[in-house]
């Protein structure tokens, strides 16, 4: 039997699933080290003020305290994944201009390092800060004005970053328009809510590195920020990752890396936190609330001819990912479809909120809310299936996007979208065109059913001209025959099983049974650079990184050379970023592309919603593990359910008022669907490794639009601000005489 017909496309049992399902897995909460100390750090109590003074002494008074640290302990008091716009601490004594200023409520003040973590606790709220309140600016629309507070001297009228797109000639367009529909589209904050909350342990390790356990998505960037902050060249820290529970973008940017480095640097001991989940939410970003104006125009005959867009995104206090989330948006929010006139504005504004950043879908699901929901309107202004309209416009190859060029080779949005709407059993095909099913109403009168569906694209690895790469190593050992394969890749594992895919495609590559393969990662010290566990890249990178460095040493290995090892870096295609003023740009080298179909009921007397039935249909490419591949749907669909319908953080002048899983409602066990289909399509994407896409995000992006789809076709109404909690669904019903007992 060859490797081939064992290897790729099995579904092979996850490395650590008994680990995780017994207990034996360990986390960064559950790592300790003889003498370690606790650190506990002090948050912000202000949204935005300048710190004029900080008391530290009655902390440092403290029984078991051992360090209390503040700015000033800081070598190089800034961070920021794209743009260092963060203190590390904020408080005067800082060399960094700017650090004595708290912007939001994530910002840290100060540390206190201590013999236990309740003498750390205890001594975190003895010191005693003195602010002087600045105004607070909330909401983006506002900080655009001219008289708004400036809260970053680079961002005049808090303008972090501002992109265009202007194709074709969009008065000609509107000329050429018989129909046009527009909408204002609004959604919310979102938290990520994994189950491990951050939690790390600093230390000097036997080499004298400064070193952190934590969890993270990226350990080389870790490193990097680590480094930078502390003043230490990157050899001189080390970044591990054990176990991770959950990321989904939230552990992109800092939380307790920096910090503990800088602890264990500074007392010479093992030094250990743990956050709270209230800690947690208030500590680390969330998905950018945006608004988004729309209007789309389209001949008679179904023909999109033109198209307008305005996004503002609020990006919070400090940069985090904000320009690259923006960038995605800015090229989804007309949809995946062939648009000959655009004019698009998109804007990433500060405020004092909570900073925005890295979340499942990356821009992706805000810009498809706003598309897909228009996409529904023209249907029905035009009396067209809403399949029908789709197909007839959406992408394919040698399309031209809005952004002047065609997607890379290997588009197929038109196969998706028909093959989905085939085996969603709500559409059928006939000579005619695409038709809707009847679907059977509920026998309760205060219940209706109806059926949506969108679709989606999302870019596969980083985009708009970033550097892209991934090393790996593999390492073949044995005398007559290859008896062990170690492969050393460092790509992250958050939980989406993305070790046992690289393990697979390196058994692949070598022609072994996954038995035989170890894998070394999460480790700067003995791993290359992986880049991000993020933009759906990690299968299509690492595997094509692995799949080299295993050409590489077999050839070794029929030269005799033994143990035959060899090391590979894997460049991605180039991609360029936005022209300023025109937005025509090669924006990525590889997407995935996804469509669902979602059966909703409403109780138009309570407002609440139960998503019966979703069908999820993506082109993967290649399947490496099938089941890995239906979690990651089944997972997707879920967090998007939430998303949409009951996930809502609410804020006030900066403040979240709802940091608990008590108050801030995330779907359980009683919200999920009756059933979640997943439709795995494999057409090889021409650059993929074994034709494999990246997929993860894609099953997010578009349930929200579907959902509000299906909540028009339940009850003639159209919805377009998320997340659609009961209060507001039955103050649309209301509007609309519906549900009036």
């Amino acid at each position: 039997m060859s490797a081939q017909e064992f290897v790729i496309g099995q579904t092979v049992r996850r490395l650590d699933a008994v680990g995780k399902v017994t207990g034996e897995t360990p986390f960064p909460g559950d790592i300790n080290l003889e003498g370690q100390l606790w650190m506990k750090i002090r948050f912000s109590d202000r949204v935005h003020a300048r710190i004029t003074s900080i008391d530290t002494s009655k902390a440092e008074a403290h029984p078991g305290v051992v360090a209390v640290l503040t700015a000033k302990d800081v070598p190089v008091n800034e961070y920021g994944l794209g743009i260092p716009d963060q203190p590390v601490l904020c408080g005067p004594g800082s060399t960094k201009e700017g650090a004595d200023i708290v912007r939001c409520i994530s910002d840290q003040v100060a540390l206190v390092v201590a013999d236990t973590e309740e003498a750390a606790a205890e001594a975190v709220r003895l010191i005693e800060i003195t602010y002087e309140d600045l105004p607070i600016v909330d909401d983006p629309h506002q900080a655009m004005q001219e008289d708004a507070p400036q809260l970053h001297p680079h961002a005049p009228n808090n303008i972090l970053t501002h992109y265009r797109i202007r194709h074709g000639d969009v008065e000609a367009g509107w000329a050429q328009a018989e129909v046009i529909v527009e909408g204002e589209y609004r959604t919310g904050f979102q938290e990520h809510a994994y189950l491990q909350p951050e939690a790390g342990l600093g230390y000097i390790d036997e080499e004298g590195r400064v070193t952190v356990i934590v969890a993270g998505q990226w350990v080389h960037k870790d490193r990097q920020q680590i480094a930078h902050a502390l003043d230490l060249p990157e050899e001189r820290v080390r970044v591990i990752y054990p176990a991770i529970g959950g990321a989904f973008g939230g552990r992109e940017d800092m939380s307790v890396q920096i910090v503990l480095a800088l602890a264990a640097m500074k007392v010479g001991r093992p030094v250990k936190i743990i956050w709270s989940r209230e800690e947690s939410i208030i500590g680390h970003h969330k998905r950018h609330p945006m608004t988004i104006r729309a209007k789309w125009g389209a001949t008679r005959e179904g023909k999109l001819v033109a198209a307008e867009a305005v996004i503002i995104a609020d990006a919070g206090a400090y940069a985090y990912t904000s320009p690259k989330v923006l960038g995605n948006a800015h090229l989804m929010v007309c949809g995946p479809y062939e648009i000959p006139n655009a004019k698009v504005d998109s804007y990433a504004v500060y405020t004092n909120n909570v900073p925005s950043g890295a979340f499942r879908g990356f821009g992706g699901p805000q810009a498809c809310f706003a598309a897909e929901n228009q996409m529904n309107k023209l249907a029905e202004a035009l009396g067209m299936d809403l399949v029908e309209l789709r197909l007839k416009n959406v992408l394919r190859d040698g399309s031209i996007a809005v952004v002047g060029t065609p997607l890379p080779p290997g588009v197929t949005l038109d196969r998706v979208l028909a093959e989905g709407a085939l085996q969603s059993g709500y559409w059928e095909h006939t000579e005619d065109g695409w038709r809707r099913l009847p679907l059977q109403q509920p026998t309760d009168p205060t219940r209706r059913r109806g059926v949506g569906v969108a679709m989606g694209f999302k870019n596969v690895g980083f985009s708009f001209g970033a550097p892209e790469e991934n090393w790996a190593t593999v390492e073949l050992y044995g005398e007559t025959e290859i008896e062990r394969v170690v492969v050393r890749e460092a790509g992250a594992d958050v939980g989406q099983g993305a070790h046992t895919a690289f393990v697979q495609m390196a058994a692949e590559a070598v022609g072994v049974p996954v038995e035989k393969v170890e894998l070394i990662g999460h480790d700067t010290a003995h791993t290359g650079n992986s880049g991000s566990a993020s933009a759906s890249r990690m299968t299509f990178m690492a595997g094509n990184a692995i799949k080299g460095a295993a050409q590489l040493a077999l050839e070794k290995w029929r030269n005799e050379e033994r143990p035959a090892i060899a090391t590979y870096q894997y460049r991605a295609p180039r991609t360029t970023p936005y022209d300023p003023e025109t937005g025509r740009a090669e924006p990525n080298f590889a997407y995935g592309y996804v469509a669902q179909f979602a059966e909703v009921e409403v109780d138009v007397e309570t407002g609440q919603i139960e998503v019966v039935r979703v069908v999820s249909a993506h082109d993967v490419g290649k399947a490496i593990n099938p089941q890995l591949i239906e979690g990651q749907v089944e997972g997707a669909v879920v967090q998007a359910l939430g998303y949409a319908i009951m996930e809502n953080l609410v804020t006030e002048q900066g403040r979240i008022l709802n940091p608990y899983l008590s108050t801030y409602l995330i779907p359980t066990v009683w919200d999920i669907p009756k059933e979640t289909k997943s439709v795995i399509l494999e057409y090889a994407d021409p650059r993929g490794p074994w034709g494999a896409r990246g997929m993860a995000e894609m099953p997010f992006i578009p349930l929200a639009p579907a959902i509000t789809g299906a909540l028009h076709d339940a009850t003639g109404i159209w919805f377009e601000q998320i997340p659609l909690i009961p209060e507001r669904v039955v103050f649309k019903l209301r509007e609309k005489g519906l549900g009036v007992i």
